[in-house]
């Protein structure tokens, strides 16, 4: 009985936290699904990277709060609905209520036929921008976690090494752990600018924060 009780006094004091929580209300007021917008925009305001006209690939996209700000970057005037200069491709592995203008696929970024259909919609096309806010379950045990996290960021990186501009940037969540180092490396490895930014929506308490890699490297051919 302790033990509920407690989990009681956590999930009470989660949920105050949630309700009173600013950029929850921000969200509510201004139409967004998720706070996680407000990570997006700081770090798009502070590097300028969304831009109209641009093709945006949003990986790991459910419930569509990135996908919302990036439709209003590309928007005129900051439309949620109506007219659109550039295309949006999300990707989840959750089902998402459909977001005008933006084409979804529901399947696992893991999966090489999710990846083959993700191409297809790309239609030929190389992303300006990638965001990803893709995340496995953690599981508590920090090695397994840390290889989930590496495995994620490097099929996002791949992704954008086949199909980024060379000029194009990639947005993705990482978490400061027993991983990050490598993550890191693979971003210095892959992008001639690298920038590490931790947003205020972004919790305190919470490990995660977010790498930015602007310019692909160019890939030496083989002899």
């Amino acid at each position: 009985m302790k033990v509920k009780t407690k989990s009681k006094k956590v999930n009470k004091a989660w949920l105050n936290d949630h309700v009173n929580d600013t950029y929850v209300k921000l969200a509510q007021k201004e139409g967004y699904r998720a706070r996680a917008a407000y990570k997006l925009k700081e770090i798009d305001e502070t590097l300028h990277l969304i831009k109209p006209g641009q093709v945006v690939v949003d990986l790991g996209c459910a419930p569509g709060a990135w996908s919302q700000y990036v439709r209003r970057r590309l928007a005129p005037g900051g439309a949620a609905v109506g007219e659109l200069k550039g295309a949006i491709i999300g990707l989840d592995i959750l089902p998402m209520e459909p977001i005008e203008g933006v084409q979804f696929l529901q399947g696992d970024f893991r999966e090489p036929e999710v990846l083959a259909q993700l191409e297809q919609l790309m239609q030929g096309r190389q992303a300006d921008v990638v965001v990803s806010d893709m995340a496995s379950n953690l599981s508590g045990i920090e090695s397994a976690d840390a290889a989930r996290m590496e495995l994620l960021i490097e099929l996002a990186i791949d992704f954008c090494q086949n199909h980024l501009k060379p000029e194009g940037a990639l947005v993705a969540k990482v978490f400061h752990g027993s991983g990050y180092n490598t993550v890191l490396g693979l971003f210095k490895d892959t992008f001639r600018i690298v920038k590490p930014i931790k947003p205020k929506a972004s919790r305190d308490r919470s490990s995660e924060t977010f790498l930015v890699g602007i310019g692909l490297k160019a890939v030496a051919n083989a002899a």
